[in-house]
This record gives C-alpha cells, sequence and structure tokens, in this order.
C-alpha cells in the first residue's frame, strides 16, 4: 500500500493528520506526545484490512512519530474503522444552536 500522510495541524504536543491512498482519504491520525508514552488514535475507512492496517501502524511509527525525536518508551495505538460522516464546525450556527455539516 502507498499511504502518506497531510498535516492538519500541529500543537506543542500532538499532531493531526489526513491518510491518504492514491490521493483518496483512507484514515485519520491524532498523535499526543507525552514525556514516554505516544498516544494514537487511528481512525480507518472500512476498506482496509488488518494486514494494511498494521502496515499503516508500522509506517506510522517509522515516518511520523521516530521522526518527530521523541525519546519515548511506548507507542500505542486505539484504532477505529468505519464510515466517515463528513466534518462539523460550529462555525455557522444556525439559530437552534445545531452545527451544519461541512463536505469534505
Amino acid at each position: 500500500m502507498d499511504f502518506y500522510f497531510e498535516r492538519e495541524c500541529r500543537t506543542p504536543h500532538s499532531e493531526c493528520y489526513t491518510i491518504l491512498e492514491n490521493d483518496q482519504p483512507v484514515g485519520r491520525l491524532d498523535l499526543h506526545f507525552t514525556t514516554t508514552v505516544v498516544h494514537g488514535t487511528l481512525c480507518v475507512t472500512e476498506s482496509l484490512t488488518q494486514e494494511n492496517i498494521r502496515e499503516l501502524i508500522e509506517i506510522i511509527d517509522e515516518e511520523l512519530v521516530d521522526a518527530v525525536g521523541v525519546n519515548r518508551e511506548e507507542f500505542i495505538v486505539h484504532v477505529h474503522q468505519g464510515q466517515d460522516l463528513g466534518v462539523f464546525s460550529d462555525h455557522g450556527f444556525g439559530e437552534n444552536g445545531g452545527s451544519q455539516e461541512q463536505q469534505p
């Protein structure tokens, strides 16, 4: 598989990425850095197999976690797999306080 990452945002202790394969989004990754552990939340589409997910985690570890240069003792990844329902934002709230969906 040919995965690559587009960073969405970065803070002093975290990063968020869109995961792409062949120019198509296949997931999202949130990384949070502590002094000894890197925590990841990986949300992927239903199309990825267990083997693809394991490969993706290895790529994330090598290309993103190790590249940051954090001296970590452990990399913990929570994986969620399912259908992407869209992106929601509080920008442009209607009068009833409900959020409006923004299509990716």
